[in-house]
């Protein structure tokens, strides 16, 4: 069971931390994209919305799966602990350690969670915002 320690620090807890950084990294992108979209140059509402609203589903999927994969962190980590304490018996130590590893894990995962949903919805209404701008501009009423 001891390779189970390995996943939870570095495929679960690995896994979140990528999530992260392609969160933060998308979401930067996005905004930079944003400030400097002309909506006078799109002759089309619908090629804006294609253009603002690329790759924002990677940063939903995220916000909605980093808890799932916290979780299987947490479910993996009170898995060894279990296994511990009918392998070598209650030691209060291997106890501890195995509970705070299933708990690192459902923290990491709210903290990417928390962020790339916040991310999400900001950026949403940044595009929902020059969406109506371009409805505007073009004397039309957004349906």
């Amino acid at each position: 069971m001891e390779h189970l320690h390995t996943l939870i620090d570095y495929g679960v807890l690995g896994l979140l931390l990528v999530m992260s950084l392609i969160a933060v990294a998308v979401a930067a992108e996005r905004w930079l994209v944003y400030r400097a979209t002309r909506i006078v140059t799109f002759a089309n509402r619908k090629e804006l919305e294609l253009h603002l609203t690329r790759k924002l589903h990677l940063i939903a999927t995220i916000g909605a799966n980093a808890p799932y994969i916290g979780l299987l962190g947490t479910v993996l980590g009170i898995m060894l602990t279990f296994y511990d304490i009918g392998a070598t018996g209650f030691d209060t130590t291997k106890i501890m350690t195995g509970l705070a590893l299933a708990l690192k894990a459902t923290a990491l995962g709210l903290l990417v969670a928390i962020p790339a949903v916040t991310f999400y919805n900001l950026l949403l209404r940044r595009c929902k915002v020059l969406l109506i701008q371009w409805d505007i501009r073009h004397g039309r009423e957004r349906v």
